[in-house]
C-alpha cells in the first residue's frame, strides 16, 4: 500500500477512535492486529524511556533453511527509541525474542518521524502431515509521515489489516512466543505483536 494511502487510512482510524490513549502497558493503551499466530505465550512488555518513543525498527529473522529443516522466519522486533527532537535513536528495547536468525541494521522513520502503528504477515495453522508451522513471518510499521518500514522475512503466509493508529506515537512492545519445543519437534517463534502509545 503507498506511503500516501497508509496516512489516509490511519488518520481516518484515529478520528474514529476517538478517546485518548494512555502510555503503559493496560487494556487502553494497546494497538494489536486480528492475524497473529495462535501459539505461545505472551512475554513482558518493554517500553520506551520516558521523554521517548519509537522512531525506529530492527527484525529478528531467520532466513529460509531448506526442504527438510524447520524454518521459524520472523523471531524478535526491537524498537529503537529516540528523546524527543533528537535526530537518531538513543536506547533499544525489545521484548522476548526467538533464539534463530539474525538482527537486521535499524530502519528509521524520515524527518524526525516516529512510528504509529503495524501489520504482520502470517502463515495460517497448516493442516497437511509433515506441515511447517511458522506463524509470524515479517512485520511492516507505519511511520507518522505515511511512509512503511518492511521487514526483510520470507514472502510466506498472508498479510493482515493495519493496527489501530497511536494517536501520538509508539512507546512500547510486546511479543507473544512460541517457546523452543526440543530437537526434532516444530518451532515457530514470534506469532504476534502488541505496541503501546504514548501517554500526553
Amino acid at each position: 500500500m503507498p506511503g500516501a494511502q497508509v496516512l489516509l487510512l490511519f488518520a481516518g482510524l484515529a478520528s474514529a477512535a476517538g478517546g485518548r490513549q494512555e502510555r503503559g502497558p493496560s487494556a487502553a493503551s494497546i494497538v494489536a492486529v486480528p492475524n497473529g499466530g495462535p501459539w505461545g505465550d505472551w512475554a513482558w512488555p518493554e517500553m520506551c524511556p520516558d521523554g521517548s518513543y519509537a522512531t525506529g525498527i530492527s527484525f529478528k529473522v531467520e532466513p529460509p533453511q531448506g526442504v527438510t529443516k524447520d524454518d521459524t522466519a520472523l523471531n524478535g522486533i526491537r524498537l529503537h527509541c529516540s528523546p524527543r527532537g533528537a535526530r537518531d535513536g538513543g536506547s533499544a528495547v525489545e521484548s522476548q525474542s526467538g533464539r534463530w536468525g539474525r538482527w537486521s541494521e535499524p530502519r528509521w522513520c524520515p524527518h524526525q518521524g516516529h512510528l504509529v502503528g503495524f501489520a504482520l504477515q502470517v502463515q495460517a495453522p497448516q493442516h497437511r502431515l509433515l506441515s511447517d508451522q511458522v506463524a509470524a513471518t515479517n512485520a511492516r510499521f507505519a511511520c507518522s509521515d505515511g511512509q512503511v518500514l518492511e521487514g526483510p522475512g520470507p514472502e510466506w503466509g498472508e498479510w493482515g489489516s493495519w493496527s489501530p493508529p497511536c494517536p501520538r506515537a509508539v512507546c512500547g512492545i510486546q511479543t507473544r512466543q512460541e517457546s523452543p519445543r526440543g530437537l526434532k519437534r516444530d518451532d515457530t517463534a514470534l506469532n504476534d505483536l502488541r505496541l503501546f502509545c504514548c501517554r500526553g
